[in-house]
C-alpha cells in the first residue's frame, strides 16, 4: 500500500515551536549563572561585571535580596531599550533578567554555598556564568544591564564597539569594588571571575578562534526570499550561486552565508519555515576574515 503523505507543519507552528526552546534554553542558561552567583562569587565577596556585580555589592552593603536588585536595576534600561530599538528587542531580555532574578533569590536559601579557597571561587563562578551566558546569547537572549548600554551607546557613538563599552563599564564596576570590600584581594578576584566567565562566553560565541564559523549552503526555490530573512532578521550577508541539478538538468540558486556558531540554529529555523523541503549543507569554515569575524579593523576601538 501507498504510505499517505505526513501533513506539512504550519510555519506558525514551526514558529512557536523555536520560540519554546530559544526560551527553556534561555531558562536554563539563567539557572546556570544564578548558580554561579549564589555559590560561588556572592559569598566569596566577589562581584562580577554588570548589573549582577551592583546587586552583589548592594546586597554586602544592605542586604537587598540580588535578583531583586537585578530586576529593578533593569526596569530604567528596559524603558531606554524600548526607546531606542522598540519592544521586539526587549521581548527575550526582560525574560532573561526576570529568569535570572527569580532563580538567584528564590534558589538562595536552599543552594549549599562554597567558601573555601576563593581563587577556585572566582574560577569556578566564571565558568559557569559564562556557561550560562553563553546558552542565552546562543539563543539570542541577554540578562539586560551593560548589554543594553552598550547598544544603545554604540549608536550614538559607532567609532567604540560594543565590546569595548562593556569593558568599560566593567572597569567602573571594578573600581567600586575596592571602595565597598575595602580590598584589593576582592576586585583581582573580580575580574578573574570576569576574564574567565567572557573567555567562556567567547568559546560559545566564537569557537577556539575568534575567526571560525559556519558556511551555510541551502538549495532551495524560495532563495530570494530566504536571503531577504538572513539579510534582515539575523544580520548576515548571503552570496547567490548559480546551481544546475545534475539528474534533472533543473535550475537552482543555491544560498551560501558564512556565520557564526550560535546562528547556524537561527537559519535552518527560517529555511524549514520557508521552504520545509530545502537541502541545507552545514560544513565548519577554519578560517573565515572580514566584516562580521576577525579582520584587523576590530583591533581597534
Amino acid at each position: 500500500m501507498k504510505r499517505a503523505n505526513s501533513p506539512a507543519i504550519h510555519p506558525n507552528n514551526r514558529r512557536f515551536a523555536a520560540s519554546v526552546i530559544d526560551y527553556l534554553t534561555i531558562a536554563a542558561g539563567t539557572l546556570i549563572y544564578a548558580l554561579s552567583v549564589v555559590v560561588f562569587t556572592a559569598p566569596n565577596n566577589i562581584a562580577p561585571g554588570g548589573m549582577t556585580g551592583i546587586a552583589t555589592m548592594l546586597n554586602y552593603v544592605f542586604g537587598i535580596p540580588i535578583g531583586t536588585v537585578i530586576f529593578v536595576l533593569n526596569i530604567p534600561l528596559f524603558i531606554w531599550g524600548a526607546k531606542e530599538n522598540g519592544m521586539g528587542f526587549l521581548a527575550k531580555t526582560i525574560s532573561g533578567t526576570a529568569f535570572l532574578s527569580v532563580f538567584i533569590d528564590v534558589s538562595t536559601p536552599f543552594l549549599p554555598v562554597y567558601t573555601g579557597d576563593t581563587m577556585l571561587a572566582s574560577i569556578f563562578g566564571g565558568i559557569l556564568c559564562g556557561i550560562g551566558m553563553g546558552l542565552v546569547f546562543y539563543r539570542g537572549g541577554s540578562t539586560g544591564g551593560t548589554d543594553i548600554i552598550a547598544i544603545n551607546l554604540h549608536k550614538y557613538f559607532p567609532f567604540v564597539s560594543t565590546g569595548n563599552i562593556i569593558l568599560i563599564t566593567d572597569v567602573v564596576i571594578l573600581a567600586m569594588v575596592y571602595f565597598v570590600y575595602g580590598s584589593i584581594e576582592s576586585v583581582l578576584y573580580a575580574a578573574i571571575a570576569i576574564f574567565v566567565s567572557i573567555k567562556v562566553i567567547d568559546t560559545f560565541s566564537y569557537g577556539t578562534s575568534r575567526g571560525n564559523g559556519k558556511l551555510i549552503f541551502i538549495i532551495t526555490k524560495c532563495s530570494e526570499e530566504i536571503s531577504k530573512e538572513i539579510m534582515t532578521h539575523i544580520d548576515r550577508g548571503v552570496t547567490l550561486l548559480e546551481g544546475e541539478g545534475a539528474y534533472s538538468g533543473e535550475k537552482k540558486r543555491i544560498v551560501m552565508c558564512a556565520v557564526r556558531p550560535q546562528q547556524v540554529y537561527k537559519i535552518q529555523n527560517t529555511v524549514k519555515i520557508i521552504d520545509p523541503n530545502a537541502f541545507i549543507i552545514v560544513t565548519t569554515a577554519g578560517s573565515i576574515k572580514g566584516k562580521g569575524f576577525a579582520q584587523k579593523d576590530e583591533t581597534k576601538l
